[in-house]
């Protein structure tokens, strides 16, 4: 095991760090930094972007060819919280206070910050393909943002953000989350070029870090992963659930996706509840509308077909349950919709 010391004090110091540790060649166009490595050490890249007031993105797409454990000095002028989450792989995480390891596993968020003059030790295993998302937030620019509002986060968060003196440790291994690996692959497939391309990435990561908030949130008030099921499980449910967004008009019953899943009701229950937050027949109803109100939008299609077309075969009853959702009838959706067209 190779144990590296980083003392960064800026934000591209880290990876210019990393580069001497481990070797490499950087990168760097557009603000967006690459280090690129193909050597004894590791082969694959480290991507590090900085955006304006204090948030930036490190992400790592690797494969280390040795233990390596990054130990990083929390130092006054660069101490970050830090926001990580393995979309590929996993790591491991302690506080130089600490001799036992936590680990992150694929799919498992973790938040933390440290004391000043604290380390963070950040192992890396070795021979293992990794895809993990760090997102950090330097708290004194980030709070001098006009929209920044840190009074809404609950109280652990809140301390957080607002120790800019970085007098207390923190740490929180969050939920198992399917919906956080959602949001780093429409990240990773950003195209684009220059800055139309780095402001669609500084959306996604604000989406992400929002996301990272809400999971500790629902930590806070005791949601957790549902023991009735496996990781391997619960990834049987979400692709259910995207085909099913696929396809909202196929005729879909309990038994047979049961059957087709080789998962008991109970469990696909339990894990449409965990992973969309709704019954089975409540997500497969969810997704009928929203398709529903696409086409009364984006087609001439008129309230009839689209009932059929997205499998219902009662045009009161679609019209009860829109109204329900939407709290305006098909018919006053259109035509609100022809007016706006009108007056453009």
């Amino acid at each position: 095991m190779i144990e590296i010391e980083l003392n960064a004090n800026s934000d591209i110091g880290l990876i210019t760090q990393m580069k001497e540790a481990i070797g490499g060649t950087i990168e760097d166009k557009w603000s967006e930094c690459i280090l690129t490595v193909n050597n004894e050490n590791a082969i694959g890249n480290i991507r590090f972007i900085p955006f304006d007031w204090g948030v930036n993105l490190l992400d790592f797409n690797i494969k280390f060819h040795k233990d390596f454990v990054f130990s990083i000095k929390a130092v006054d002028k660069y101490n970050p919280i830090r926001f990580i989450y393995p979309y590929v792989g996993y790591l491991k995480h302690r506080f130089g206070i600490h001799n036992e390891e936590s680990k992150i596993d694929q799919y498992q968020s973790l938040i933390f910050t440290n004391k000043s003059g604290g380390y963070n030790y950040l192992h890396f295993p070795k021979n293992e393909q990794l895809e993990i998302n760090f997102i950090e937030i330097v708290r004194r620019k980030f709070l001098k943002k006009r929209t920044t509002n840190v009074t809404t986060l609950n109280d652990k968060l809140h301390e957080m953000f607002v120790d800019t003196n970085h007098e207390y440790r923190f740490a929180n291994y969050g939920t198992f989350s399917l919906k956080m690996a959602d949001l780093v692959k429409k990240l990773k497939n950003v195209k684009g070029k220059g800055m139309l391309r780095i402001l669609k990435i500084e959306a996604k990561v604000y989406e992400i870090l929002s996301f990272h908030i809400q999971q500790h949130n629902r930590l806070l008030e005791g949601v957790s992963l549902p023991t009735s099921l496996t990781k391997s499980e619960l990834k049987i449910v979400r692709k259910l659930g995207n085909a099913i967004l696929k396809k909202p008009a196929e005729s879909y019953s309990l038994d047979e996706l049961s059957i087709k899943s080789g998962l008991t009701q109970a469990k696909l229950q339990d894990g449409f509840k965990f992973l969309f937050n709704r019954t089975v027949t409540e997500y497969i109803r969810h997704v009928r509308l929203e398709s529903a109100r696409d086409m009364l939008k984006n087609t001439d299609l008129n309230i009839s077909q689209i009932v059929y077309s997205i499998g219902f075969s009662s045009r009161s009853y679609f019209s009860k349950i829109f109204r329900e959702k939407y709290d305006i009838t098909p018919n006053e959706f259109k035509k609100k919709l022809l007016i706006v067209v009108q007056e453009k």
